[in-house]
């Protein structure tokens, strides 16, 4: 099937592709299954480096066991070891693992190779471990090349989708939801977590893989906004009419789409605005019905404040009260009973129906209980 799949995408590669053969539904395109087929082969190609990976480590950590944790990246960490073999003196002076190391890597490797206590390996071994190497060089590198092809096909097979997020992150999704039509029916929420790592590989740290973040969060439409915005998130909840319209092949809808989801995200960037103090409305109260009459004046001048309970209420500031009780409760009489505020009750007149008493009444020197004739 891998021969197969590749013979068949170097002959599409030797021909460009035609804008009669894509137009259409997208499926009726002859390079539509072979597109499908090359998006599902790297997903096995993956999880046969993984593989390839973990069988070189595991045999040659009998020779150099520390190189696993000086070289955590799978492909450096193949090709370091189909350099080194056996003779771990090569890494000092050695142009090739110059060109897959860093300067402060193969100083850290030299160091730990003239200290490790691995032991040297058997012919048969060493061979063994070479296969592999090369087994796993040959399958990256027609990985990469798949990637090549699918890239290069994704502006007529998918133009507005490669042309929101990039050909080669639309190939990726493309390839991971089984197609195009599928890729259309999936819901937005679920398009963005596509190529989402669920898992790690035994031996590696899981505190650098973040949660919930696939292809698309990878893009380099999203990786242009800055880490503290909430976009990074990948919310391209815009990005699911793409693959529907990718079918029309009409390029203006994408740059359309494109502009929008720009513009979100500038709109989303923008400081919040300034909250305004508002002044609280006008009570919905409306007039009371107040009640007048004689009765209500008796009851206002029964219950109104005296003059006995004014004098109690009214204390002087910077001097020391005397408890009433004598019970350390703090109750005092203020200024009733004290030396100069000898006044004498007086019935309380309210002012408001003051000016209803009858002018006989005045005349008379008042109401009830009120001050007497001149």
């Amino acid at each position: 099937q891998f021969a197969e799949i590749m013979q068949k995408i170097e002959e599409y590669i030797s021909r460009q592709p035609k804008a009669a053969e894509v137009l259409g539904p997208v499926e009726a395109a002859p390079e539509y299954r072979v597109i499908v087929d090359a998006n599902n082969l790297t997903v096995e190609i993956e999880n046969e480096l993984n593989i390839i990976h973990k069988f070189i480590r595991d045999n040659y950590s009998k020779r150099f066991p520390e190189l696993e944790s000086l070289v955590p990246n799978a492909l450096d960490y193949i090709r370091t070891v189909k350099e080194l073999g056996n003779s771990l003196d090569k890494c000092k002076n050695n142009e090739n693992v110059q060109q897959i190391l860093t300067n402060a890597t193969i100083m850290v490797v030299s160091v730990t190779a003239s200290t490790t206590q691995g032991q040297q390996l058997t012919e048969e071994e060493l061979e063994r471990i070479e296969e592999a190497c090369d087994m796993a060089l040959e399958l990256n590198q027609a990985k990469h090349r798949i990637y090549e092809y699918v890239e290069s096909r994704m502006s007529f097979i998918a133009p507005n989708l490669s042309i929101i997020i990039g050909a080669s992150t639309a190939a990726k999704i493309m390839g991971i939801a089984g197609g195009l039509t599928n890729l259309s029916k999936m819901p937005a929420c679920n398009i963005m977590l596509l190529g989402a790592q669920r898992k790690t590989l035994s031996g590696f740290s899981s505190t650098s893989v973040l949660p919930h973040t696939g292809y698309i969060y990878h893009s380099d439409i999203v990786q242009s906004l800055p880490p503290v915005s909430p976009p990074r998130r990948a919310p391209l909840f815009t990005l699911s009419g793409a693959p529907r319209l990718g079918q029309v092949h009409a390029r203006r809808v994408g740059y359309e789409l494109k502009e929008e989801i720009e513009r979100k995200f500038d709109k989303w960037q923008e400081p919040p605005p300034v909250k305004q103090v508002k002044p609280l409305p006008a009570p919905l109260d409306g007039q009371r019905k107040k009640r007048g009459g004689r009765r209500y004046r008796k009851r206002k001048e029964r219950l109104g404040l005296t003059e006995i309970r004014k004098q109690a209420n009214r204390m002087s500031f910077g001097e020391i009260e005397e408890d009433a009780y004598q019970e350390d409760l703090g109750f005092s009489l203020g200024h009733l009973g004290k030396a100069g505020s000898g006044r004498v009750r007086q019935t309380q007149v309210n002012e408001a129906t003051k000016a209803r008493i009858s002018k006989t009444l005045q005349v008379r020197g008042g109401p009830k209980g009120g001050p007497p004739k001149p």
